[in-house]
């Protein structure tokens, strides 16, 4: 196994207990008087530096509180500047405490020579220690530890897991670049091992390195310092932020806070370039060696950007990587770092003791499947229509033939060839469903490069944060798009697609149409010079099934978007899954109005057709664009959001005969992306009759995993309905969730049960009757998440045969499916059994997410039962139920909004209160509604405005029942109040 220490004598002896001493020079900082620190942890330790001298250091060494127990091994944690070894504190903690398995760490956390508590006195022969010195310096202490010295501490033992931020990083890779076989595992937080020669200072660093400033910043005065303390995304108790300036309240306390950034290696010509150079390449050869690595990114760090982390991953190919989307420079602050390495370092099978290496998600069988592109290459004759775009306003629909398409997908792929794209790389596309979005998506895929697909639904923030997330090396967008790329700042080259004004074609290095006109001239293109290639006549390499094809992310409905890696072969899974749950083929023609699927068609061999509408708002879409759309094509098929189909029942009274007979014909309707309310559903069956009406559950993770019907719905009676309508008095019969059907065929779901505490346990259970955080494995699911190893790490669960199950974040109970076998739906349209699943099975009904369980006194109440109950009152439109107060104790307040909506947030009426409290209370258990709040509107997600962000609600009412009435923060008042807050606080 790898990393595993050699043997040592057992049992250690405990380190003896002794009066606290200072290193030479060192300031008088007792750390037992800190918050975080056990003072068992400090010691001095004498090594030998390259200036001649001997050194004493200060190290935190875990050892102490190991109570002579043998640890799996040891970290070696290098911090930066200007802080300490106090930074690793909770990771000296959390490697006493130990992993879940309880194997337990030493971590050795240094301070540097000249900086923290270590050693203060000059170096000999004057100036600043440079970074050669730091790593030779710190070669000559881990010798000293490992031959042990006579002070009663252990010695360390067999390889190290080194552990670096900020130029600790720097320092530490070097360390281990030049001591390989001491190496078990790096671990990096936000460094840098390279910089080009020349390269512009990130701009933090301009200033303190500035003539003028130098001094002043680093050393004459404490700025620096205290800048450092206040990196973190949150902000740190004043005790942590004066810890941190301990070691540097005197002038001569921080001069090497001073000469650390003098020797920053930027030029070429900087005495300490060599230096970095070989830091560089002992990376290399570490990346090269298969060393296991993991990166923990805080995303906002103003001087350790983006570039830094491609740089490492680059250099290290196959390292782990977690970006703190919140986090910034001072990452072990914002991240909890400890138990995170720990579980990492077992996960990969480091240290003694560890597991055997985590399987990694294998797909349930399924046989070969047939390549994405597979349609475009049979069908390279057809000039019937594959793809149809409708014109708002009615005009004549833009109709792109299969042969056509076939010939622009293959020119596009051959002309991202000629300009450098190559498989693997990212791509991402900010381009609107239509033509031009179909044909640079499946010239990325049969290129074999991995398409980047975050939508505007994101908003400009989130859509902003995934793309520079995703690091394309290459974006497509439309105008607007390039110059949302230029604005923000996002990396790679921009390709243009659509029409451009002046300002695009400024920002564009290159068109879609271009781009196919280079690729009709490539010697790749595998058909005779003048004639136009096709998919199948390319001469390019295809991608194989496991190689990764897109990067698809989620709503960020529950935080920040994540990006759902999926294979070649998943994404062809999600094609087939849909195939044969819908009965969707060559004969079908579908129109779109849910981004998911807007991009199937090609893949599914169906005409596809996207109505006019507002991509960033679902409820744009009007009952006359989808009746032009359905026209257009003659679809028997629909896709839509539930906004998307309110906003087509709010504006049906607008058709015409005409798009009521096209309605006429849909045979099939589905929508996913939200619950979707019975009541809705029923006034859409309306104006589609002859439909069959299906609401998949899913997520971008996995999609679709169950399906039911508006007939399972109806045949289920009062208590089963998704929109919680209820007959006669409010609240009656209404169900603890949304029944979201059975499992689909290719798809097993379970649950993990909630222990008392609502916390899901390891266990996995598929009987009926249980409540959990439910699970699921299919060969459609993500193969991964994108950079977010623990977020990946905890969404798995691995069965006792092995299988890796999905943690999907929802929480839900199996029930037996005992409905009658209804044959038909309502509407008269024949039932698929891939679509309803077996009667006699399991059904499953979401409940709520894990993230937001309320914990009361008397038990863990689901939120989804509660706002169904709520929204069957008469006065009330939408209900969101959260939790305010400790875990254990909470109250249950439910906030509505009303029809008419309030005119300003606050407390309810007395009669609406009532009516809500006997509504909740004719669920499961009687949960007692605490409060009831109403608010003008309800915050929902951008890309389904469906939602409800529960977390920013429950964060108001605390506030709001703390005596603090705010404004609701999702309002203009309440966004506006949050500028002008953060102004003032900078």
């Amino acid at each position: 196994m790898r990393g595993s220490p050699s043997p040592a004598p057992s049992p250690l002896a405990a380190p003896p207990v002794r009066s606290r001493a200072t290193a030479p020079g060192a300031p008088d900082v007792d750390p037992a008087s800190l918050p975080g620190v056990d003072p068992r942890w400090s010691r001095l330790v004498e090594a030998p530096s390259v200036d001649g001298t001997r050194r004493t250091w200060h190290v935190l060494d875990g050892a102490g509180s190991l109570e002579g127990e043998e640890p799996a091994g040891t970290v070696l944690a290098v911090h930066g500047n200007p802080t300490w070894s106090y930074l690793w504190r909770d990771v000296v903690a959390a490697g006493v405490a130990g992993d879940a398995a309880g194997r337990r760490w030493r971590v050795v956390a240094v301070d540097q020579l000249g900086m923290g508590l270590s050693d203060r006195r000059p170096r000999a022969g004057g100036g600043p220690w440079r970074l050669a010195d730091r790593v030779a310096d710190l070669g000559a202490l881990v010798e000293v530890l490992r031959a042990g010295t006579d002070d009663g501490w252990p010695p360390v033992a067999g390889p190290v897991v080194a552990l670096g931020h900020d130029w600790g990083g720097v320092v530490v890779t070097g360390w281990a670049g030049e001591h390989p076989a001491q190496v078990a595992a790096l671990a990096l937080t936000n460094t840098a091992v390279h910089a080009p020669a020349g390269a512009a200072l990130p701009l933090a660093l301009q200033v303190v390195t500035a003539p003028g400033l130098h001094a002043l910043a680093t050393s004459r005065t404490d700025a620096f310092v205290r800048a450092a303390a206040a990196q973190p995304r949150r902000r740190l108790p004043d005790e942590v932020r004066a810890a941190y300036r301990a070691p540097y309240r005197g002038v001569a306390d921080r001069a090497a806070v001073e000469g650390f950034v003098a020797d920053i290696p930027w030029r070429a010509d900087d005495l300490s370039r060599p230096a970095l150079d070989r830091v560089t390449a002992g990376a290399d050869a570490l990346g090269a060696a298969d060393v296991p690595a993991l990166l923990v990114w805080g995303v906002r760090d103003p001087v350790f950007g983006e570039q830094y982390l491609r740089d490492l991953r680059a250099r290290l190919p196959r390292a782990d990587v977690h970006r703190v989307e919140r986090g910034g420079h001072l990452v072990p602050e914002d991240v909890d770092l400890g138990p995170l390495l720990l579980r990492w370092l077992a996960a990969r099978g480091v240290g003694s003791g560890a597991p055997a290496a985590a399987p990694e998600p294998a797909a349930a069988p399924h046989g070969h499947r047939r390549p994405l592109w597979a349609e475009l290459a049979a069908r390279a004759d057809d000039d019937g229509p594959a793809v149809v775009e409708v014109p708002e306003g009615g005009g004549a629909p833009a109709v792109l033939s299969w042969r056509e398409l076939g010939h622009r997908v293959a020119e596009v792929a051959l002309g991202l060839d000629a300009e450098g794209v190559r498989p693997g790389d990212r791509v991402s596309l900010l381009v609107p469903p239509g033509a031009d979005l179909t044909t640079a998506l499946y010239a990325c895929l049969r290129l074999g490069a991995v398409v980047v697909v975050a939508d505007q639904g994101l908003g400009v923030r989130g859509l902003s944060r995934a793309v520079r997330g995703a690091a394309p090396r290459h974006v497509v967008a439309v105008e607007r798009g390039l110059v949302a790329a230029a604005a923000l700042g996002w990396p790679g080259r921009r390709t243009a697609a659509g029409p451009l004004g002046p300002l695009g074609r400024r920002l564009a290095g290159s068109t879609l149409a271009g781009l196919a006109a280079r690729g009709r001239r490539s010697p790749l293109a595998g058909v005779p010079a003048g004639e136009r290639p096709t998919v199948a006549s390319l001469r390019l390499p295809e991608p194989a099934p496991p190689d990764d094809a897109a990067v698809l992310f989620t709503s960020g409905s529950t935080g920040p978007a994540k990006g759902a890696v999926y294979t070649h072969d998943r994404l062809a899974g999600v094609r087939d899954a849909v195939a044969a749950a819908y009965e969707v083929d060559h004969g079908t023609a579908l129109v779109a109005a849910f981004a998911p699927f807007a991009l199937l068609g090609p893949a599914l061999g169906a005409v596809s057709a996207s109505p006019a509408m507002d991509v960033t708002a679902p409820a744009s879409l009007t009952a006359t664009a989808l009746a032009d759309a359905v026209a257009a094509v003659g679809a028997t098929v629909v896709f839509a959001s539930p906004a998307a189909l309110a906003g087509v029942v709010a504006t049906s009274g607008r058709l015409d005969a005409r798009g009521r007979t096209a309605l006429g014909g849909v045979r099939r309707l589905l929508s996913a992306g939200a619950p979707v309310p019975v009541p809705l559903l029923r006034q859409v069956a309306a104006l589609v009759p002859g439909a069959s009406l299906h609401t998949p559950y899913g997520m971008t993770e996995g999609l679709p995993v169950t399906d039911v019907r508006l007939a399972d719905l109806e045949a289920a009676g009062p208590g089963g309905e998704a929109g919680g309508e209820a007959g006669g008095q409010a609240g009656a019969g209404v169900a603890d969730g949304v029944l979201v059907g059975a499992p689909l065929d290719g798809v097993e779901v379970a649950v993990a049960p909630l222990d008392a505490d609502g916390t899901p346990t390891d266990r996995l259970v598929r009987t009926p009757g249980t409540t959990g955080e439910v699970l699921l494995r299919a060969g459609h699911t993500k193969a991964r998440y994108d950079q977010l190893w623990a977020t990946e790490d905890a969404s798995r669960l691995v069965d006792a045969s092995g299988a890796v199950w999905h943690r999907t974040g929802d929480v839900g109970t199996l029930e037996a499916d005992g409905r009658p076998d209804v044959g038909e739906d309502a509407a008269g349209a024949p039932a698929s059994d891939a679509a309803t699943g077996a009667a006699g099975g399991v059904r499953l009904r979401v409940q709520g997410r894990t993230a937001h369980l309320v914990r009361t006194a008397a038990g863990v109440v689901t939120p989804v039962g509660v706002e169904l109950a709520a929204a069957s009152v008469p006065a009330v439109t939408r209900a969101a139920a959260v939790g305010v107060g400790p875990a254990g104790t909470q109250a249950l307040v439910v906030v509505v909004e009303t029809e008419p909506p309030a005119r300003r947030a606050g407390g309810a009426a007395p009669d609406l209160v009532a009516a809500v409290r006997r509504a909740v209370a004719g669920l499961p258990g009687a949960p007692a509604v605490a409060v009831v709040l109403v608010v003008p509107a309800l915050p929902v997600d951008v890309r389904h405005e469906s939602k409800v962000d529960r977390t920013l609600v429950a964060a108001w009412a605390a506030d709001r029942l703390a005596g603090r009435p705010v404004a609701p923060p999702w309002s203009r008042t309440g966004r506006l109040r949050a500028v002008l807050g953060a102004r003032r606080r900078r």
